[in-house]
């Protein structure tokens, strides 16, 4: 086997004080919905649009507008660039475009992302020879730019396919990568 290069990925230090945890599913609907919504509306109809009591739809745009995924604006609330990361990361592609991850042509491992999150978690735990496959092949920068339409995100991995990086030290490299790209905090 060629020899490769290793990868050691620096720190990555979240700015907030406390961890900030997976969002829980009304927060991922409030996120949507204000992401969606082209005019101003009240309380009582937006509690209704994300399947809320006001109070708890209230308290979700507190709670998100504190941890930065929602911005006050004049007299209402808008999502802000940190939100729409996390809504990016969640979306699923059509059921005909997940990745499909191989250890080679005609090998299926019956491992698939439909989303920028899954795609993280399947990086996590797949074979490393996995990544090595398909980062030869140039199958990951194919993907995000054809499906995920993110020539930014495309061009970091075939910086790494270029890299000759392989095994562990990879792997370490694309989660770093998508970790950046995303923010950390979008993939938990």
């Amino acid at each position: 086997m060629a020899s490769c290069k290793q990868f050691y990925c620096p720190v990555l230090i979240v700015s907030w004080k406390r961890e900030i945890q997976m969002l829980k599913d009304e927060q991922l609907r409030v996120l949507r919905v204000m992401s969606e919504v082209t005019h101003r509306m009240d309380l009582n109809e937006f509690a209704h649009l994300v399947e809320l009591n006001s109070n708890d739809a209230l308290q979700c745009i507190q709670d998100l507008t504190k941890t930065g995924y929602l911005k006050k604006s004049g007299g209402g609330y808008g999502i802000t660039e940190k939100g729409k990361a996390v809504l990016k990361t969640q979306s699923p592609v059509s059921n005909n475009l997940e990745f499909q991850f191989y250890m080679s042509i005609g090998q299926p491992i019956g491992a698939v992302a439909r989303s920028p999150k899954e795609f993280y978690e399947v990086t996590k735990t797949v074979d490393a020879g996995s990544l090595e496959f398909h980062t030869r092949r140039g199958d990951f920068e194919n993907w995000v730019m054809a499906v995920l339409k993110d020539e930014a995100l495309a061009s970091e991995f075939e910086g790494i396919r270029q890299s000759e990086l392989c095994g562990e030290g990879l792997r370490k490299r694309i989660m770093y990568l998508i970790e950046k790209h995303y923010g950390i905090e979008a993939l938990r």
